[in-house]
């Protein structure tokens, strides 16, 4: 029985991640799928209406997603035939793959072959010894290893030299799986969500997007269920593409994980991937609400850039200057901030950080990562899993605390040409960024707690004037959260009557 095959393919993803080592594990970023999330991947592409169904799975590890896929095509289309090449370097593995892949054979009765190419998926499908296997498929179904890639290294390198830079081994999988379609092929990939959006994915999405169109995104809201016996914690995304094609919608779906009830809904194409937007951000907005709220926020008439204000990583890199850095106050010492000196909207300073507090320039070069006395809105690069808010934002007072200032890297620094802003915007930008309705908007595009500069400038603002009476009204701890909800709406309420 069919059913049969997903079981055996299950009983093999176990033995197979009983016999792994840890530390290969890690480096070689493998993260096997259970059969229920092998089975919702399985149902995204579309069956292929041809005589043999050509199957690529790199990085297939003991074979459950090709099985997945094996499993539906045998019960909705019985009379094609499927051919599955699945690659895997980790020969520890090997018979685990080979024995699911026999299953899938033995059920096929006789409609399935396969062949197993015991290669790095990288190398094999790049340079001049790339492997001719690995070309002209109707689908590749893959969950990539989620490693990074160093810069100097080899398999980034030859990844590189196809045309795409891929800062880790899960969007190099992606890019290259992309690549070897044929035409109308489709690509159907569990992956981090982290590379919707970002600076550091943007050649990759770009690439990607030139080679693909999204048919469907499937959102899980869960950071813990899907691989949960293999301690993965990132938040997931399913994307499923075709080579060659355009389309005017795309679904998009969200589940609490694998085995719940999905919800979806079909939106407009430039809801998604938005052709104005050079970065290519990937916005997944899956109910009525994120929609309501992406068009209040896009509707809005400014960007950082028309109300000339700039936002920039702090300067100072602190392990590079580790000689200009001090745990109590020195003569001549500057206050250096962290992101743990962000409070209720406030920056407190000195505080009990386990950080240092203070910056004393040792050289003229030093002096280059002060900023003047002025009025910033300062946001925490990283949020931590306990903010209710992806985006903290705080002030910085000079009026608290008089004279420059030295801002740490991990924080975003919003300026005016590298001088403070006015009072009341430096308060209405904070109040703004706080807000549970830019966090709403902010969630549709970032799936990790990271908050970019790039993500930042994207973002569309209120006016300059709006932003003032915001800030006007701004006490100099940050309300309440309902409080900061309340005073944002009836700024936006007042903008559409004015309108």
């Amino acid at each position: 029985m069919q059913s049969d095959l997903l079981m055996r393919a299950e009983r093999n993803r176990i033995a197979a991640l009983a016999g792994l080592d840890s530390n290969s594990q890690d480096s070689l970023g493998q993260f096997f799928t259970p059969a229920r999330a092998a089975a919702l991947i399985a149902s995204m592409p579309r069956l292929p209406q041809s005589e043999t169904i050509r199957v690529l799975d790199p990085g297939a590890g003991s074979g459950m997603l090709a099985a997945a896929l094996v499993n539906r095509i045998l019960a909705e289309n019985p009379d094609v035939s499927v051919h599955v090449v699945a690659v895997e370097c980790d020969n520890v593995v090997v018979p685990q793959l080979l024995d699911t892949l026999e299953a899938c054979k033995i059920a096929g009765k006789g409609c399935v072959t396969f062949e197993v190419v015991e290669a790095d998926f990288i190398t094999a499908s790049t340079g001049m010894t790339a492997d001719g296997r690995l070309n002209d498929f109707d689908i590749v179904i893959q969950n990539p290893p989620y490693a990074k890639l160093a810069v100097s290294s080899p398999a980034r390198k030859a990844v590189r030299q196809s045309g795409v830079d891929a800062p880790n081994l899960y969007a190099a999988f992606l890019a290259l799986g992309a690549a070897a379609l044929k035409p109308g092929g489709q690509v159907v990939a569990i992956t981090p969500r982290s590379f919707c959006n970002g600076p550091y994915f943007g050649a990759f999405r770009s690439y990607l997007l030139d080679q693909i169109t999204l048919d469907r995104v499937h959102v899980f809201e869960s950071r813990s269920t899907v691989f949960a016996d293999t301690g993965v914690l990132q938040e997931n995304v399913i994307i499923s593409g075709t080579n060659g094609t355009d389309h005017d919608q795309v679904l998009l779906s969200v589940s609490n994980g694998h085995e719940d009830d999905v919800a979806q809904r079909e939106v407009p194409y430039i809801d998604v991937v938005r052709p104005d937007d050079p970065h290519k951000f990937i916005r997944i907005v899956t109910n009525d609400e994120d929609t309501k709220v992406a068009e209040q926020i896009l509707a809005l008439p400014d960007t950082l850039n028309s109300l000339g204000i700039t936002v920039s990583t702090g300067r100072v890199v602190d392990f590079r200057s580790r000689e200009c850095l001090h745990v109590t106050a020195e003569a001549g010492a500057l206050p250096l901030i962290y992101p743990g000196n962000l409070r209720n909207g406030m920056i407190e300073w000195p505080r009990s950080i386990r950080k240092p507090q203070w910056f004393l320039p040792v050289t003229a070069r030093d002096q280059n990562f002060l900023a003047p006395e002025g009025w910033y809105c300062v946001v925490k690069r990283f949020s931590s899993k306990e903010e209710r808010r992806r985006i903290v934002a705080a002030v910085w007072s000079p009026e608290r605390t008089p004279g420059p200032v030295a801002f740490e890297n991990h924080v975003n620094v919003f300026h005016v040409r590298g001088k403070g802003l006015d009072r009341s915007t430096a308060y209405g930008l904070s109040m703004w960024l706080n807000s549970s309705l830019v966090d709403r908007f902010f969630r549709t595009f970032s799936g990790h707690t990271q908050v970019n500069a790039t993500d930042l400038r994207t973002m569309r603002f209120p006016s300059p004037d709006a932003l003032r009476r915001l800030g006007s009204l701004t006490p100099e701890r940050l309300p309440e959260q309902i409080e900061i909800d309340t005073l944002v709406s009836q700024m936006l309420n007042a903008r559409s009557a004015a309108a």
